[in-house]
């Protein structure tokens, strides 16, 4: 598989060189044949930016607010699972560049640190969750995540089962090694917990989580416009135009492909996030454009991670903010609401 060599991945090389090949296939590698891995990062290149000029945009404004919480840039760290296999520092690593960068970290139900040690970093953190079919577990680890200060829940809803990862079989990674566990998986007497996939999963799920909690919600894994409207019918607060990176179903469509016609449906009702191939400035551009609120980015963060720990996530976030004020510059644009689905071809 070819990898890609942007500015937000600027850290990937001596990252790769640090890491476990077993560990570095695990980040870096997808479902099936990795189709759809590699369409999410083809498909935004085969996209084109039609600049605007003579608009006087002047010094650009990067700020966006997602649910009460003022970002800096339209940038979220996306949930991925495990960060003290990329480095020692970990998922708080992680979080301490997300708060000094101004942004929010989608802290994962897999994560190797407690979300109430990332919480103490100061970030601004959503909560991601797998359904769980235990009902009264999962309405501790929705209580957990809101006493620790979460200010969403991320509900993927994109794995019924776990995608066939080809890498990880061939190099028989199954568990974590020792001292190392799911930390968020811990049930109210601290036992841990095996993450359960459900292929019973329904929207009747959703609508108990639903009544169960305040916090806004977010549905992460959605790609059918007919899924986005149910999901505003069913009381959801935010939509991630999602394919688990590449990681669950092979085949399935590229996310800024899909990102258009969910945009269509959900009709200015919810925000729309996009995750998946995003590496460069001119990517969130083209996200935006097409009506995203935020893209989320996922690999370039634990590559930064695992190439310089909390430094090399924030070298990687200031990356692609000088990015996309400069593309947004030559888009003609100010703000990022000033950009338009006419600018991308």
């Amino acid at each position: 598989m070819t990898e890609p060599d942007g500015a937000a991945n600027r850290a990937d090389l001596p990252g790769r060189v640090a890491l476990n090949p077993v560990h570095r296939d695990f980040f870096a590698g997808g479902a099936g044949e990795e189709r759809t891995l590699r369409r999410n990062e083809e498909a935004f290149a085969q996209r084109w930016i039609v600049p605007r000029v003579l608009r006087g945009a002047g010094a650009r404004d990067l700020r966006t607010t997602l649910f009460g919480t003022d970002l800096t840039m339209p940038v979220l760290i996306a949930p991925t699972a495990f960060h003290r296999l990329a480095h020692p520092a970990g998922e708080v690593g992680t979080a301490r560049a997300a708060a000094a960068a101004g942004t929010i970290m989608v802290l994962s139900m897999a994560a190797t640190q407690p979300v109430e040690d990332v919480a103490a970093t100061g970030a601004h953190l959503w909560m991601q969750v797998y359904p769980q079919p235990d009902e009264d577990f999962q309405r501790h680890v929705v209580k957990r995540a809101g006493a620790a200060g979460c200010r969403a829940l991320v509900v993927t809803v994109d794995s019924p089962v776990l995608g066939r990862r080809e890498r990880d079989r061939r190099h028989g990674f199954r568990d974590l090694p020792a001292g190392f566990a799911c930390e968020n998986m811990r049930d109210a007497d601290g036992r841990l917990r095996d993450i359960a996939m459900d292929p019973a999963l329904s929207w009747e799920h959703i609508d108990r989580l639903r009544a169960s909690t305040g916090l806004p919600i977010l549905l992460k894994g959605i790609l059918h416009p007919q899924d986005a409207r149910l999901a505003v019918e069913h009381g959801v607060d935010g939509l991630i135009v999602s394919n688990h990176g590449g990681r669950q179903l092979d085949g399935a469509l590229a996310t800024v492909d899909a990102l258009p016609a969910v945009v269509r449906a959900v009709d200015n009702r919810i925000p729309v996030l996009l995750d998946g191939g995003v590496r460069r400035g001119a990517d969130v551009v083209v996200a935006l454009a097409l009506g995203a609120t935020a893209v989320l980015v996922g690999r370039p963060v634990i590559w930064g991670l695992a190439a310089g720990g909390p430094g090399g996530v924030r070298d990687v976030l200031e990356t692609l903010r000088d990015e996309l004020d400069h593309t947004l510059a030559l888009a003609g644009a100010r703000r990022p609401a000033d950009l338009s689905a006419d600018q991308v071809a």
